[in-house]
């Protein structure tokens, strides 16, 4: 009987470890393996984690990087998201926004994320991810791509890689796609000042409907300047009160 319990042990371990090694970057539970004895599988996800091929990121839960030239990778957003958060919302923010977009190939030492709720809970997301609070809760609304344009332009299109030219192009051809603009601008007023002007700016080079760019003008205070970062190249940069041009 002992015998045959070690078997099934073993069995379940090895069913463990090519999972894990199959089923390549993502986040495991142990509730992903719930068809096998649940301490056989408690064994192996530890000893797994203790040889280097998981990273435990709290009870129960295990991520599996990869191995890319800066060392092993973290979780991204999509990953984070896929986990039973209930009421958190996730967004990218930070290098993964960036990197969504293409504005950059690097990868932050920590996860980072965005959320609209005061704050994500450690042991899903991990206890040194970094996480922005309070997004506005229209983000929820939005697309991925989208939530990761505004988090680029709230932090000034700093996190590209690309010249400052080369960035302001790329933006412009993300918000030259049908309805961009007209989503982004009616999520407008619960962005911060400086996101309403660079989002007017990008208006009006792409001559956008009057009436759009209207309303995020009366939106600013017109004795106020922002600093509008490696975005100050617009064209109409200057007419949204961006200083530094």
């Amino acid at each position: 009987m002992a015998r045959e319990k070690t078997v099934h042990s073993r069995t379940a371990a090895r069913t463990v470890r090519r999972r894990i090694e199959t089923g390549g970057e993502r986040v495991w539970r142990l509730s992903d393996f719930a068809d096998l004895p649940f301490q056989a599988v408690a064994q192996a996800l530890s000893r797994v984690t203790r040889q280097g091929q998981l990273q435990r990121l709290g009870k129960g839960l295990y991520y599996r990087p990869r191995r890319t030239a800066f060392g092993p990778s973290l979780p991204n957003p999509t990953a984070v998201r896929s986990l039973p958060l209930q009421r958190w919302a996730v967004f990218p923010s930070g290098l993964a926004a960036a990197s969504l977009l293409g504005f950059t190939t690097q990868h932050s030492a920590h996860v980072e994320l965005a959320t609209d709720g005061l704050s994500l809970p450690r042991l899903i997301v991990g206890k040194d991810a970094v996480i922005h609070t309070r997004r506005p809760p229209e983000w929820r609304s939005l697309r991925e791509t989208d939530v990761a344009l505004l988090d680029f332009l709230r932090n000034r299109g700093k996190t590209s890689d690309l010249t400052p030219a080369d960035t302001t192009r790329k933006l412009l051809k993300y918000f030259r796609e049908r309805g961009r603009f007209n989503r982004l601008s009616a999520a407008a007023p619960s962005e911060p000042p400086r996101v309403r002007a660079m989002l007017g700016a990008i208006g009006q080079q792409l001559g956008k409907s009057k009436s759009a760019l209207t309303r995020l003008h009366a939106s600013l205070n017109p004795f106020s300047r922002f600093d509008f970062g490696a975005l100050a190249g617009l064209a109409y940069a200057k007419d949204w009160q961006a200083t530094g041009r």
